[in-house]
């Protein structure tokens, strides 16, 4: 008798213990697809509310006088051409070409004198024929939302075209429309490794709604007015305002990684 009630407690030690890993683990899977299914409703959710703002034909883009083309490495770190550079840069070339925008705002990352995304965009569309007093600068441009932001705030513009990739676009777009902002945006191609891009969009769509709704962040850098259309002079190889001094940029840019 005292054998089997040794083993009657012993098993039921065991049953008790198996019992709360078998819990622990359901409700760490119910947990999980919870998350999981909240974060593919809120990207589709961005989706939804900015595709009437998204146009994937330049004929039927309305005009703008601005067109904000979003910055992103001309190089991968290989040393390959970044395919989504490249989409970008001939969307801005189609777009001011076919009298879509009057102006292009370059918009990107400057916080290294190696590192000069807004410069690299300028003397390639130079180099396409842009006439270069239709092109400003913005090197403060470290994040989306600094970049759209910036647009608003800093070049007095409210009313405009962003030129990027579409899932970009509906990102971009959904920070436009949270700050009262009248922006559209004409989608260029994506390169073929979309779904990895795709996969890294997700989360940083859920960090935006982070930034917006919670820490209710605004762009690192502002400054005074400096309008379009109005005279931005620049130096030969060396930016004007409204750069950012290369120590604090550096400090920005490791901090917004």
């Amino acid at each position: 008798t005292g054998k089997v009630a040794f083993f009657h407690d012993h098993f039921s030690h065991f049953d008790t213990r198996m019992s709360i890993w078998k819990r622990l683990i359901v409700g760490s899977g119910i947990v999980l697809c919870v998350s999981l299914l909240s974060t593919f409703a809120l990207d589709r959710w961005i989706g939804w509310k900015t595709a009437p703002y998204i146009y994937d034909d330049l004929a039927a883009l309305p005009e703008r006088q601005v067109g904000v083309v979003l910055g992103t490495a001309k190089y991968y770190r290989v040393g390959a051409l970044n395919q989504y550079y490249l989409f970008r840069i001939q969307g801005a070339i189609n777009a001011y070409n076919g009298g879509k925008v009057s102006y292009l705002l370059l918009s990107g990352d400057n916080a290294l004198q190696s590192y000069n995304e807004p410069m690299t965009m300028r003397r390639d569309l130079i180099a396409a024929g842009i006439s270069p007093s239709d092109i400003v600068l913005d090197y403060a441009g470290f994040r989306t939302l600094d970049s759209i932001v910036r647009t608003r705030k800093v070049f007095d513009t409210n009313d405009f075209t962003i030129i990027t990739q579409r899932f970009h676009c509906e990102r971009a777009l959904f920070i436009a429309m949270y700050m009262g902002i009248q922006a559209q945006c004409y989608a260029v191609p994506s390169a073929k490794n979309m779904m990895t891009i795709r996969l890294r969009e997700v989360g940083a769509r859920l960090g935006t709604l982070f930034d917006l709704y919670i820490l209710k962040r605004e762009p690192h850098f502002l400054g005074p007015l400096v309008p379009i259309p109005a005279e931005h002079k620049i130096a030969k190889d060396e930016p004007d305002y409204p750069a950012v001094p290369p120590r604090i940029a550096q400090y920005v840019r490791q901090s917004t990684r």
